[in-house]
């Protein structure tokens, strides 16, 4: 049989049993097919290729029992581990717990009670659905289930080791406790990609403070090598739920908004038009009570922030986004961290539209101070008091001019100032970033203030643990911080310049910087070095006075590289006046 092969470039084809015969340029390639190659794998084999899916890490772990203890009902969820989570995780909850058989089936590829028929698997309502996770994790660790319903005479324990049953006896319990030890023990290829026991344990504190944010009304611990690392009762709504585990004051910063249209109902916290970070830490989206990444909400919302964040600055979010869950489909990814909606434009606009106007009104009432300018005729600002009210720095103040000093602010951190026979255009927060980077690398700045009442700062568990793990370095750029138990810190001292900071802010960079790695051949000092530098320098609305533009350019001449930033953008653009006629057109 002569048949058209377009996967060899249009050869022809001449099929004879078991040997094809492709001619090409007349000659004939022969290609051998071995029968009986296609075999069905082995359900462990299955399992442990499944384990790769869902079970990346501890964490994996740690997320899929505790999303199974919330569909359980549970008000009260337990997590301990130990060794990052590589040796032991333990699970236990006050759900509606198994029966003997119920506990025997949970451990067999997709066996589920939470799908009855295909059409549940479009009207998704619970947080796992694919039977998957328990038997992919026994096939990779050893695993002790002790479970029972509540009234029932007695409950049941069971023994799984790399997926093999070992034993199974009656047992008296109420809820659920699963205790997952020796992760991959029995696949050293996927073991030897674990990070070290801190870089685990700081994903599970992660996983779990997601779990606890989306369900506000469940109360959650977590114990590292039998320590207590986190305690968070029962909240009464997300508010609160944000205040127990960032604190009060990272609230302050934080706008509230909420939206409703139609299905799709939105609460969310973003920050304040004076509240961005140097990375993406603390961006946080919930659909239906599920952690995701999804790039059309993070696009929405980033786009409602235009005008508003600078350009190398990202805004704190926390999206609780609720719709029809028959408009959702969970079922994209293994370990479910995303989703495709049935319209997403719809989606992008609402959440757009939600989260710009509570931004827009939020900067309107804050910039209102700076906006207020004398109704005045055309040429009345030679009055010496018009003028000086005029020349207020808001974000739509065009070219307000100081008639005693030569310079003129642009707005926002733009200043422009004449002389060496052209003009200079400065960005002074980026100038002054530069200034202050080499001052606390060289530790040219004085000493810190020792502070005369010690400040309390709230942060995450994962930025808790990260700080005092690297105090001294912190210490050596002059900030000094104690243990104050309980995810609090206690701030010493500071550097001077850093006086009216956001101290949180700084805290909450320096541990994202240290927890994201930096790039090679960057030492971590310098890293740091540098985010702090751009929390101490002067802001958008700051306003400098003759003297203090003057030392600020000294300052910034007497710098090794005065040209840039540390984050390399531009301090300063020098146009000659041979470049003003250029641009003029002139010759």
């Amino acid at each position: 049989m002569i048949l058209p092969d377009p996967a060899f470039g249009g050869l022809t084809a001449f099929k004879t049993g078991p040997v094809k015969r492709f001619l090409a340029k007349d000659e004939l390639i022969f290609l051998k097919c071995p029968m009986a190659t296609i075999k069905v794998l082995s359900p462990d084999l299955r399992n442990k290729i499944s384990a790769g899916e869902v079970v990346e890490r501890p964490a994996s772990v740690a997320k899929e029992l505790v999303e199974n203890a919330i569909d359980a009902g549970s008000t009260e969820i337990k997590v301990e581990v130990s060794y990052g989570g590589k040796r032991l995780i333990r699970v236990s909850d006050n759900g509606c717990g198994m029966d003997r058989e119920d506990a025997l089936l949970c451990f067999e590829r997709h066996a589920t009670s939470k799908l009855r028929g295909e059409n549940d698997l479009f009207d998704i309502r619970t947080l796992g659905f694919r039977g998957e996770a328990l038997p992919s994790i026994a096939s990779v660790s050893r695993v002790k289930l002790i479970t029972g319903i509540k009234g029932a005479a007695s409950g049941v324990s069971m023994e799984i080791e790399g997926g093999i049953l070992k034993w199974a006896k009656d047992s008296a319990f109420a809820g659920t406790s699963i205790e997952v030890a020796d992760l991959f023990f029995n696949t050293p290829a996927r073991k030897k990609f674990l990070k070290t026991s801190g870089t685990e344990l700081s994903h599970i504190v992660d996983s779990v403070t997601k779990e606890a944010m989306s369900h506000y009304d469940v109360s959650f611990s977590l114990f590292t090598e039998s320590r207590e690392t986190m305690l968070i009762p029962g909240a009464s709504g997300h508010r609160e739920r944000i205040m127990q585990i960032f604190g009060q004051e990272f609230l302050d910063g934080l706008i509230e908004l909420h939206g409703q249209q139609g299905d799709m109902k939105l609460d969310a916290f973003v920050s304040s038009s004076t509240n961005f970070r140097n990375s993406r830490s603390h961006q946080y989206v919930f659909v239906n009570k599920r952690p995701v990444k999804d790039a059309t909400i993070s696009s929405a919302l980033y786009r409602a922030f235009d005008g508003v964040l600078p350009g190398d600055k990202h805004p704190l979010f926390f999206l609780f986004f609720e719709m029809d869950p028959k408009k959702v489909d969970f079922n994209v990814h293994p370990a479910k961290r995303e989703v495709r909606f049935e319209d997403k434009e719809r989606i992008y606009r609402f959440i757009y539209g939600v989260v710009r106007d509570a931004v827009r009104g939020a900067r309107a009432e804050y910039t209102a101070p700076f906006a207020e300018r004398p109704e005045t005729a055309a040429g009345h600002l030679e009055d010496p008091a018009v003028f000086q009210q005029a020349a207020v720095v808001c974000d739509n103040a065009a070219f307000a001019y100081r008639p005693s000093i030569p310079f003129i602010y642009l707005g926002e951190t733009f200043v422009a100032v004449a002389g060496k026979g052209g003009l200079t255009l400065i960005d002074h927060h980026a100038a002054h970033e530069r200034i202050l980077y080499e001052k606390f690398l060289r530790k040219v700045e004085p000493g810190s203030n020792l502070l005369l009442f010690p400040r309390q700062i709230t942060v995450s568990a994962n930025e808790y643990a990260v700080l005092l793990e690297n105090r001294d370095l912190l210490l050596d750029l002059g900030i000094e911080i104690e243990d104050f138990g309980r995810n609090s810190l206690s701030i010493r001292s500071l550097p001077r310049v850093l006086d009216g900071a956001d101290i949180r802010g700084i805290l909450s960079d320096a541990a994202a910087a240290i927890s994201e790695g930096i790039a090679p051949g960057k030492p971590l000092r310098e890293a740091l070095a540098a985010r702090i530098a751009c929390h101490g320098s002067v802001r958008g609305q700051a306003i400098l006075n003759s003297e203090e533009l003057s030392q600020l350019l000294a300052d910034l001449e007497n710098t090794d590289q005065p040209d840039q930033c540390p984050h390399g953008r531009p301090t300063r653009i020098y146009l000659s006046l041979e470049d003003l006629k250029k641009m003029f057109k002139r010759k």
